[in-house]
């Protein structure tokens, strides 16, 4: 397995999940800070292992497949153990369902375009939606009792949180339906889908009467 800093610092996106849902577990006003604190360092890792990686020019095919997959692994298990824990309630639930079913759509679009060796480029606006949704999940993760904990209940954390998440599931539908425009595109020219052309069954020989 790769050592080198760009896929340990992936790496420890996966690793801090269990501690991330172990914290929000606790149900604990300095767990909540603490699951904020390891949510918000996880997803730094994001931006400074691509970054690195480029700097050094030390790309891998093991860190190009890893990284998206530690994302998702990431944002999913932040959203469903807020759910799980009834911190995503009512209609904040919506915009967690639309940014599940979004990373659904694009991890089976690249799949398939990987077949065609076609890269699935990610868009400036897909960047901005990422950072609306690390920011939403970091702070619904920390949420008003963390504020509490921390002296700041004047500010309205988990309504800032669930705006937040709001912005990034609008976004995901826009970044979302570009990706399937592209992906349907490619598809409509896939070599692999034309169909050939049934062979015409040999006429039959005319009859000669004697």
């Amino acid at each position: 397995m790769p050592t080198d800093l760009p896929n340990l610092l992936t790496l420890s996106r996966i690793a801090a999940i269990p501690l991330l849902v172990a914290l929000v577990a606790l149900r604990d006003p300095w767990g909540d800070v603490a699951a904020c604190v390891v949510f918000s360092a996880a997803a730094i890792t994001d931006y400074f292992d691509g970054k690195i990686a480029r700097q050094r020019q030390i790309v891998s095919g093991f860190g190009r497949m890893l990284d998206p997959i530690a994302d998702k692994l990431l944002v999913g298990a932040a959203l469903m153990v807020l759910a799980g824990h009834e911190r995503l309630t009512g209609w904040t639930l919506y915009p967690a369902i639309i940014i599940l079913l979004r990373e659904i759509l694009v991890s089976g679009l690249r799949e398939y375009l990987a077949e065609l060796q076609i890269g699935l480029p990610v868009s400036r606006l897909a960047k901005w939606k990422t950072g609306f949704q690390m920011g939403a999940l970091g702070t619904l993760l920390a949420g008003d009792t963390a504020a509490r904990a921390l002296h700041l209940s004047f500010l309205p954390v988990s309504l800032i949180g669930e705006a937040m998440l709001w912005t990034a599931a609008a976004l995901t539908l826009v970044t979302g339906r570009d990706y399937l425009i592209a992906g349907l595109r490619h598809a409509e020219t896939d070599p692999r889908a034309k169909v050939k052309e049934q062979p015409k069954p040999p006429r039959p020989e005319p009859l000669v009467r004697p």
